[in-house]
């Protein structure tokens, strides 16, 4: 079933704000209504499964990993109406152009991702992704210091919030991150 317009949809968030798990429910819903679904994931994310989509919740959906943007187009099926890309901040500025194409030809694309790095700037191709979608949607999680609303990933080095110059891209989970609000996002700059 083809869509009568494309559209670009950007789920953002911090770590543990249940990007991922939106994601997967708005493709369950695409699967349901019998629509063709495509999943793409970046190779580079190996903590759960190599060839699935998995929130930390433990929900999961089938996903091709993948090294660059430019495999999207190389992989895609001539039957998709739905493309999703989960993590889409570790991508090259490309994505952006691919995913506008796959909008112009009538397709649905789902992109989730960290809308900010652990310093609290903005991540990779994300912005931009945003400014051009037609929906955005940003979640939240629950600050791990005082169970407010949470809007920040806090990186952790041994216990103590990483530091400026540390390198933006670190894959990890709750044993390197976790949310944190305004208030209690530290990012020391010695």
């Amino acid at each position: 079933m083809r869509h009568k317009h494309g559209a670009v949809e950007v789920i953002v968030g911090s770590m543990f704000s249940g990007k991922t798990d939106e994601l997967i429910r708005r493709l369950r819903r695409a699967t349901i209504a019998k629509q063709e679904v495509q999943v793409f994931k970046p190779a580079i994310d190996k903590r759960f499964a190599e060839a699935k989509v998995t929130s930390h919740a433990g929900n999961d959906f089938d996903a091709q990993p993948i090294s660059s943007s430019a495999q999207i187009l190389e992989l895609l099926d001539a039957e998709t109406t739905v493309v999703a890309i989960d993590e889409a901040q570790f991508f090259d500025m490309e994505i952006v152009t691919i995913i506008q194409q796959l909008a112009d030809d009538g397709m649905r694309v789902i992109v989730a991702g960290l809308d900010t790095d652990f310093r609290g700037e903005p991540f990779g191709p994300i912005p931009t992704l945003m400014a051009q979608a037609e929906r955005v949607d940003k979640l939240h999680a629950i600050c791990m210091v005082c169970a407010e609303e949470a809007c920040r990933t806090q990186r952790l080095l041994n216990g103590k919030p990483a530091h400026y110059d540390d390198p933006i891209v670190v894959i990890g989970a709750s044993e390197l991150y976790e949310a944190r609000c305004r208030k209690h996002h530290e990012v020391p700059r010695d």
